[in-house]
């Protein structure tokens, strides 16, 4: 444990390097540049705001005020934004910076660190707009905003795990990018986000036990909606999932690590 972390910080230069250059060249060519970056998800949460709130009139269950069903979009949409870019850009990891790889040294744990930094940049931009939003319009949470922190660990943890193993798997079969994009669409509507869980039948609210992220997004809509803390022992089913996939993760390729520079 100690000699990868070690590697890792002996290459924290190529890591910062490496992050300031993405986000310099998805900015670069424009006017506006960096304030793209501020510009879309303000746009995003205005447009949320005013189609929910104002024009269509929509209300959440057990929630007063007209922003509530604003707030629960953008707190399921925002965080779920997360747990796709890192997924997305893990499984894509290994084939992307197989020249790299390749023409230096690099550690391979630091591909993980790549990818979770560049996801983060993206978020806390994302969300730090949303926490302004609310804030202004007097919705921001108390002392329960303190239960994010091991709601997004937990969701980083189950990410990289899970984008880790698709990322091995992808450098011998090349359909998992593509298995991937489809899946992660399906999984987006069965997990509640868009619909409170509470409007669904009794057997539907069942099978949502088997999906790990309806737990999560629930402790983050219970944190950022309704100002309580979250249920604990629903993010068993995503702890679980998250211990697993790392240990795969990390078995794949203690297995497969030798034939992996060879496909790349």
């Amino acid at each position: 444990m100690q000699e990868p972390l070690a590697e890792l910080w002996r290459y924290r230069g190529f890591v910062q390097g490496h992050v300031k250059r993405e986000f310099k060249a998805r900015y670069q060519e424009s006017l506006l540049g960096a304030l793209w970056a501020v510009l879309n998800p303000l746009a995003m949460i205005t447009i949320y705001t005013l189609v929910f709130s104002q024009v269509m009139r929509a209300k959440l269950p057990g929630v007063d005020g007209s922003f509530g069903y604003s707030v629960y979009l953008c707190a399921g949409i925002i965080t779920w934004g997360l747990f796709a870019d890192l997924v997305l850009r893990l499984q894509r990891a290994f084939l992307e910076h197989g020249a790299l790889l390749k023409k230096v040294k690099v550690p391979v744990a630091c591909l993980p660190v790549l990818a979770l930094v560049n996801a983060l940049v993206n978020f806390l931009i994302v969300f730090a707009l949303f926490l302004a939003f609310l804030l202004l319009t007097g919705n921001l949470p108390g002392v329960e905003l303190v239960a994010l922190v091991p709601l997004l660990l937990l969701q980083l943890l189950f990410s990289i795990g899970l984008g880790m193993t698709l990322g091995i798997l992808h450098v011998f079969f090349r359909d998992v990018g593509e298995l991937l994009g489809v899946i992660l669409q399906f999984w987006f509507w069965l997990t509640p986000i868009i619909y409170p869980a509470g409007i669904l039948p009794d057997f539907a609210r069942d099978l949502l036990h088997f999906n790990p992220l309806s737990g999560l997004m629930a402790g983050y809509q219970s944190v950022l909606v309704h100002g309580e803390w979250p249920d604990w022992a629903a993010l068993w089913p995503v702890f679980l999932a998250a211990v697993v996939f790392c240990f795969l993760a990390l078995r794949l390729y203690r297995k497969q690590g030798a034939e992996i520079q060879d496909q790349l």
